[in-house]
């Protein structure tokens, strides 16, 4: 069950003027099951999906063999306040998937309350599953919960991004939204082997501080899941390839257990931040599966 922080449960506690929280077009479901035989392609068993989500089928044009894309569709043009959507998606034993957005999450002003975008991901034995949607914009006044889980069997592996865009599309200064909190928890057979949150409310702190994104207007993080894998053959290769990177500043980290690694960028143009999210997703894909990050697909 997901937590909801103390003041996210305030907010909630507001009235809204339009349609409530949970209401009609409000109330996004997104759920998908992959399967893969030996040696075969990666098929959808299931999927439903709940406006705002849309989703019109499986592609199978990676260069990975066997691995499926989906591509998830918003033609309600963004997220409003006291919209909650939730995404589960399981990839069972060796399934291999890729998920993605059509475009950037819009996150729109807000008067009262708040949006919250849940998802759990899946992974199963000798699976690999890939979440990178586009980057979260998000406008003056907003306040927007992004909570992430993932459960992996221990030869299983994921590889998931966030990309924070604080600037909205209104031309108000950066840094004008309300309240923005994205956390991702991972566990391997129940044991926690990453936690890691950006909580961000201007008005309380300056996210310019030194102790958060300092001088930088965009961060961007990758999570690459991978327990069987040893840490080193995915670290050093993502290391080297983001320090040649122009316009940004990044940092890999071991996680516990020898889980895999995370990855954390910081620029000033949300372009920069995603060419070196994607650089270190080509670098962990050519790690795990020996092959990069389609060349049309650069997240």
């Amino acid at each position: 069950m997901t937590v909801v922080p103390e003041p996210f449960e305030r907010y909630g506690e507001e009235r809204l003027g339009q349609a409530p929280a949970f209401g009609p077009g409000k109330d996004g479901v997104f759920e998908a099951t992959l399967a893969r035989e030996p040696g075969g392609e990666t098929r959808l068993l299931s999927d439903y999906a709940k406006v705002p989500y849309h989703l019109t089928g499986a592609l199978d044009t990676d260069p990975a063999p066997g691995l499926a894309t989906l591509c998830l569709q918003e033609p309600t043009g963004g997220v409003a306040q006291g919209d909650r959507h939730a995404l589960s998606i399981d990839a069972r034993a060796r399934a291999r998937a890729h998920v993605t957005t059509q475009s950037a999450t819009k996150v729109h002003s807000m008067h009262s309350n708040y949006a919250h975008l849940d998802g759990t991901l899946r992974a199963g034995e000798e699976a690999h599953l890939e979440y990178l949607p586009g980057p979260t914009i998000v406008n003056e006044g907003a306040r927007c919960l992004q909570t992430l889980s993932v459960e992996l069997d221990p030869t299983a592996s994921a590889i998931v991004s966030d990309v924070f865009v604080p600037d909205g599309l209104t031309g108000q200064e950066p840094f004008g939204f309300d309240h923005y909190h994205s956390r991702l928890e991972a566990r391997c057979e129940g044991q926690l082997v990453c936690s890691d949150a950006v909580d961000l409310r201007p008005t309380e702190r300056d996210p310019r501080d030194p102790a958060a994104m300092g001088e930088f207007g965009v961060v961007g993080t990758l999570y690459v899941l991978a327990p069987a894998e040893p840490t080193a053959e995915i670290a050093d290769p993502i290391h080297d390839r983001v320090a040649e990177t122009d316009g940004t500043r990044a940092g890999v980290s071991a996680l516990a257990h020898d889980a895999g690694v995370s990855v954390r960028v910081l620029g000033e143009r949300s372009t920069d931040v995603v060419e070196t999210v994607s650089a270190a997703w080509d670098e962990a894909r050519r790690a795990l599966l020996g092959v990069g990050a389609p060349k049309d697909r650069r997240y």
